[in-house]
């Protein structure tokens, strides 16, 4: 499923009433989730962070918007943070499944919308901006004050409203809010570590130490380590130390973890050491693993681990837990947004075994299915880390290493489908309760079956196609993995077998009350199951070559 962020930028910082009511506006949206609201009293601005379905997000933002519109008068507004608009920035973020032209399409729809239907004055920024990426700063030059002397027409909407102002609409990569901790209190030499990493760099100074200007009056500046990054050295008078306060404004271009290395390098030279750093708001998933993965390679281990153990080891290497504990459930926005473990897959073994036992139809032999081969997964996992650390197994490091990831990546499919296949059959049942009296009734209890029964059939053959590719990994597991684990390769490929065996009655038995042709569904199915049988025919020999 597509997700969009959306970060709102709203002019008034103190007047708790009003804020209040733009995020019930916002929050009022079906299929958005409000992760965040920030509101600084000094700033007079408030930060709303919130995500969701494209169409959800796009709602949700004219909806601030609108309501922004009606109790901030720009005419009256004060603040020390740079601002033009009532609803000042609104950028569009590409979270899970959706790409960067997504956002792009996302924002200029709903740059036209306030334009036309809220008689706002949009202008386009970043990657959503016709000519390309122009920089906020060059779109907000001016502010409010110096809209009505602009040259630049807006993108869309009137040229002048004095009430809301004008509103900068883009598009751009998730911007991470990061802080690095130094031993100091001294703001001067905290500031020359970030003029060292950022992408502006260093003014150039002349032998007499004077700054260097070209023959625009500009200050000439040697560059930064660093493409994408915006920093400066502050103190914070709460912590008692200085900090390097940093903007990754694309962290594929500058990841976290190279930037905090960097800062490392840059203050042990000015005779200082890093003692962590803290993420402002959220981060993204990726950033995390990244940061994780970054450093198990450095020590030799493999990332063919669960997520936890990534993201673990992104918050202990980057010192994440230095100034305040950090909780991934409420910093990870995926997190946020997908909640944790199904009710079945968070229970324990002996809890998920008892919920199976007792006489209920559901969880039933589909969950089980699953659960199975999740088990198999975790065991091909294993085999793979045990030969990635494996002494004279150096060579198979980097099989080990991709199917170790490739397996977790299965394993947490498998699990979500313990919850799935019980949500499938519940709905079910609830279809087949509905009411049917009248004609109208009918016809909805009969369209609410067809999508009942059909999901009911798509999630164990999407558990068969899943543990299928894990009895794909279980046989390289079984033939390169370290021979003292043949054994539990084995038993990872016959769980995976079984799941696809057990998956597959249940498509069978759910395929009769399908309507329609089902065709394409059978044929994935046998594929499925043939396949399956074919892998465990191959292991089984290959185990039996081991154990004799």
């Amino acid at each position: 499923m597509k997700l969009i962020e959306c970060v709102p930028n709203f002019s008034e910082g103190r007047d708790r009433t009003v804020i209040d009511a733009i995020v019930a506006a916002i929050d009022a949206v079906a299929g958005v989730d409000v992760l965040d609201v920030d509101p600084g009293e000094a700033t007079n601005r408030t930060v709303v962070t919130f995500a969701g379905t494209p169409e959800a997000v796009e709602a949700a933002a004219l909806a601030g918007m609108a309501r922004a519109a009606e109790l901030i008068d720009m005419r009256r507004h004060e603040g020390e943070h740079p601002r033009m608009g009532a609803t000042d920035v609104l950028p569009f973020v590409p979270l899970e499944d959706a790409t960067m032209d997504d956002a792009v399409q996302l924002a200029r729809r709903v740059a036209e919308r306030a334009g036309a239907e809220l008689g706002i004055p949009v202008y386009l920024y970043e990657y959503a901006a016709p000519e390309g990426r122009r920089s906020l700063a060059d779109v907000r030059r001016g502010e409010y004050e110096g809209l009505a002397g602009r040259e630049d027409a807006p993108d869309f909407g009137p040229r002048i409203n004095e009430r809301t102002g004008a509103t900068a609409v883009g598009a751009r990569p998730f911007l991470i809010a990061y802080n690095v901790n130094l031993n100091t209190t001294d703001r001067r030499l905290a500031h020359q570590v970030a003029q060292a990493i950022r992408t502006l760099g260093t003014p150039v100074r002349d032998d007499a130490g004077k700054i260097v200007k070209d023959e625009h009056g500009k200050t000439v500046f040697t560059p930064g380590r660093f493409a994408e990054v915006k920093a400066v050295g502050w103190y914070i008078d709460e912590y008692d130390r200085a900090q390097v306060s940093i903007n990754l404004t694309d962290f594929h271009v500058s990841p976290m973890h190279a930037v905090f290395d960097a800062c490392r390098e840059d203050a042990a030279a000015r005779g200082m050491r890093v003692t962590g750093s803290e993420i402002v708001g959220l981060v993204p998933l990726e950033a995390m693993l990244m940061a994780g993965d970054h450093y198990l390679r450095a020590q030799g281990k493999t990332t063919g681990v669960p997520e936890a153990e990534r993201v673990k080891a992104a918050i202990v290497s980057l010192g994440l837990e230095e100034l305040g504990p950090f909780d991934p459930e409420r910093k990870i926005v995926e997190y946020r947004l997908r909640g944790g473990p199904g009710p079945l897959a968070s229970r324990t073994l002996g809890g998920f075994v008892d919920a199976v036992s007792e006489a209920t139809p559901a969880p039933g032999g589909g969950s089980v299915a699953a659960a199975v081969g999740a088990l198999g997964a975790a065991l091909t996992s294993m085999v793979a880390g045990l030969t990635h650390a494996k002494k004279g197994m150096e060579d198979r490091r980097e099989t080990m290493e991709d199917l170790g990831r490739r397996a977790q990546a299965l394993k947490d499919r498998l699990l979500a489908a313990v919850d799935e296949d019980t949500e499938a059959f519940e709905a079910v049942l609830a279809a087949i309760r509905m009411p049917r009296k009248t004609d109208g009734e009918r016809e909805a209890r009969d369209a609410a079956m067809a999508e009942a029964n059909l999901r009911a059939t798509l999630v164990p053959l999407e558990v068969m196609e899943t543990a299928g590719e894990v009895l794909e990994l279980a046989r390289v597991a079984v033939e390169l993995g370290n021979p003292s684990s043949v054994t539990d390769g084995a038993v990872g490929a016959e769980c995976a077998a079984t799941a696809v065996e057990g998956a597959s009655m249940n498509v069978r038995i759910n395929l009769q009350g399908l309507e329609g042709d089902a065709a394409d569904i059978r044929e994935r199915h046998d594929r499925a199951l043939a396949r399956a049988r074919a892998l465990l025919a191959e292991i089984r020999p290959m185990v039996e070559g081991h154990l004799s």
